[in-house]
């Protein structure tokens, strides 16, 4: 764009807030304005470089507007505020959740897009301290995107994919889905599967070592080395299961694993799943 752009982030303070809110400060062809309405975000924000304008004065005027807000409060703040921007703007939101169970306030005379980080994959390759500290993104450690047109725009889709990789950055890529496959990946793949597999992975870690009456140390240095070599044989092929393992893993399947587990990639089963996290009774169609 011939000036630069006008961009306002809500929910400056907040945990999302105050991880996008550094790259898209620092970025030269930005004009960015922040908005928080809790005192404790507000200090935040501020003691950070950041100070707070009003948010009307901070929307009137933005090309592009951030909703930095977690998914169940969407409905209201979006309510509120996207009245407030001018004609052709844009309205980004970082997760899927709420747009997908349609609830965003919609006006016809904005855009509407979805982005969410993919974060620091678990094989990246990693070079400095600030790399291995980085496990978020947005700082030092590379990281992919998944973005959405949720309505869609030929003039818009570029500028936010610049927008998104700076404000993730660094980035290796933006990758464009529709809403609905990002929803299937979060929360279904990433979420309902993945996280759940990562919590999972640490009861396990305390409960042997709570029946074996073993250090914790020595139980995840067992642990840590065979999650990575799981890992990398399972995902990236690196080394073949040994035939043992093989049908340790096959058992370990039949006493842990829900022989129904596909059915959390039905559209019904991810409609439970976004109600129960946007608190709401049941997604409306």
């Amino acid at each position: 764009m011939a000036t630069k752009l006008n961009i306002a982030v809500i929910g400056a303070g907040g945990k999302m807030g105050m991880r996008v809110s550094p790259n898209l400060a620092s970025h030269p062809e930005y004009n960015v304005k922040f908005c928080e309405a809790g005192e404790a975000g507000i200090k935040r924000s501020e003691e950070a470089g950041r100070p707070i304008t009003p948010t009307p004065e901070a929307v009137k005027d933005a090309d592009i507007v951030v909703y930095a807000v977690p998914d169940r409060a969407l409905n209201k703040i979006t309510a509120d505020i996207a009245p407030l921007q001018k004609p052709g703007s844009v309205v980004l939101t970082l997760d899927p959740a709420a747009a997908y169970a349609n609830q965003l306030f919609i006006r016809d005379d904005l855009t509407y897009i979805v982005c969410h980080p993919a974060h620091p994959s678990v094989f990246l390759e990693r070079k400095t301290d600030e790399e291995y500290a980085d496990t978020f993104g947005g700082v030092a450690a590379a990281q992919h995107v998944l973005a959405a047109m949720h309505t869609e725009s030929e003039k818009w889709q570029p500028i936010g994919e610049e927008v998104i990789a700076n404000m993730f950055a660094p980035v290796v890529a933006v990758h464009w889905e529709s809403v609905h496959d990002l929803a299937v990946l979060e929360p279904t793949l990433n979420e309902t599967i993945g996280c759940m597999i990562g919590q999972f992975l640490k009861d396990v870690l305390d409960y042997t070592v709570e029946v074996t009456d073993m250090k914790y140390e020595s139980v995840e240095a067992m642990f840590f080395g065979h999650i990575f070599i799981a890992l990398t044989n399972a995902l990236r092929g690196s080394n073949p299961f040994s035939d043992a393992c093989l049908l340790a893993m096959e058992y370990g399947r039949e006493r842990i694993i829900n022989p129904n587990w596909k059915e959390v990639f039905n559209d019904e089963d991810l409609d439970i799943v976004l109600a129960k996290m946007l608190e709401l009774d049941k997604i409306e169609r």
